[in-house]
């Protein structure tokens, strides 16, 4: 064999391609990709903020209801977990670019951390119930930019995901309420 033929080919695109922005064509047009990425960007910042507190609250649990509370967090932590990558592909799908680093994640994040060296486990499910409550309005408000561009596949996410936050604030509430009256 001739060591031309060991040589590689040379793709004259190659460059071009390497150099190209990450876009995906699509029918919604430039600012819609735009403000349709910014708003999925927004709420999967909040979607990570949510996932990480809600295994800190999850790791920290303690008291006569441990366990139970134990699986209700790493069942939900798993739930908000799942929602990170169709999120963010939603908005490669768009043409958009999604988050890239855990500083980006905090610049971008709504929700706020908690850094408390003890959180007592009924202010735990307190706070992560107030969380999902506005996780599901900035979800809401996403919907609302994402509809007055057309794009309902991104609408038809943040559906259910709204569901989904609504349902996890619901049971959190319910497990902080009195056994009285």
């Amino acid at each position: 064999m001739s060591k031309l033929a060991l040589k590689p080919q040379k793709d004259s695109g190659l460059k071009a391609r390497q150099a190209a922005p990450l876009r995906t064509p699509n029918a919604l047009g430039e600012q819609a990709v735009k403000d349709a990425s910014a708003a999925l960007n927004g709420v999967l910042a909040d979607v990570f903020a949510l996932y990480l507190k809600t295994k800190n609250f999850h790791w920290h649990m303690s008291g006569p209801h441990f366990r139970d509370y134990h699986l209700l967090l790493d069942e939900q932590a798993d739930q908000i977990l799942a929602a990170t990558d169709v999120l963010a592909e939603r908005s490669r799908k768009l043409g958009g670019l999604t988050l890239r680093s855990i500083g980006e994640i905090a610049r971008n994040q709504r929700l706020l951390d908690n850094d408390a060296e003890f959180v007592t486990p009924r202010d735990m499910l307190a706070e992560l119930a107030e969380d999902n409550r506005r996780l599901a309005e900035f979800m809401r408000g996403a919907h609302e930019l994402c509809a007055e561009h057309g794009d309902v596949a991104s609408t038809s996410v943040l559906e259910i995901f709204i569901d989904e936050a609504e349902r996890r604030a619901w049971f959190l509430f319910e497990t902080t309420r009195s056994s009285e009256g």
